[in-house]
């Protein structure tokens, strides 16, 4: 060989440079190898999937992924793990289906309406957007029941007032029974006295009704 040392090349591999009287270009890198390292596996080319055309396979699925010409394999094997490959699992994100009817959207965070307890999507959030059947939903029977209770409530909170009327009233008869003994004076201001509890409890009486006050359970 120390001869002849014009015939021939050494490998181009890193751990080979073997002389090699037959050497072999590579059409991708165009580096020069032996007749052990000439492939694209065997010199770990990294041009060599240019023109070495395969079709990888997927690891998890086993399905071949489409590789498009001067795309490296494990990009779009990785791209295909990612997004298409059904091994893995993906996690829904948008759950929360708007009740509206007819409506298909879905948001990323619950829209609950205060008033009938629905989901709603974002254009469907306000009552009068869904048409809120909170009141409308109770039946014609819910109603009447409803407002007889109410009606029996003012009621009955009126007849209690009528009954702590007449109970002072009384007390106040009685009171002026027993007085026949009694001064003009001591009169006078019993009087005046009773004038003053009327205004003090007109005065303290609440603005609401006797209906807004009662509580239908």
């Amino acid at each position: 060989m120390a001869e002849l040392p014009h015939i021939g090349k050494h490998c181009g591999a890193s751990l080979c440079h073997r002389l090699d009287f037959l050497p072999v270009r590579c059409d991708a890198c165009s580096g020069t190898y032996c007749i052990d390292h000439f492939t694209y596996d065997g010199h770990g080319c990294s041009q060599g999937y240019q023109k070495n055309v395969q079709v990888p396979v997927c690891p998890l699925c086993d399905k071949p992924v489409p590789t498009p010409k001067g795309v490296q394999p494990d990009f779009q094997v990785n791209e295909h793990i990612q997004n298409n490959c059904e091994k893995i699992a993906k996690p829904k994100i948008f759950t929360n289906k708007c009740s509206s009817k007819g409506c298909k959207k879905r948001e990323l965070v619950p829209v609950t309406c205060p008033k009938c307890k629905l989901n709603f999507c974002l254009a469907h959030r306000h009552e009068k957007d869904h048409e809120c059947g909170s009141v409308s939903s109770i039946s014609s029977p819910g109603m009447a029941a409803m407002k007889r209770n109410a009606k029996s409530c003012s009621t009955e909170a009126r007849e209690k007032q009528m009954s702590l009327d007449e109970q002072l009233a009384r007390s106040l008869a009685n009171m002026g029974n027993n007085s026949s003994g009694m001064d003009q004076d001591r009169q006078v201001a019993e009087r005046m006295q009773w004038e003053e509890y009327e205004r003090n409890r007109n005065r303290s009486r609440p603005s609401q009704t006797v209906s807004e006050r009662c509580c239908i359970n």
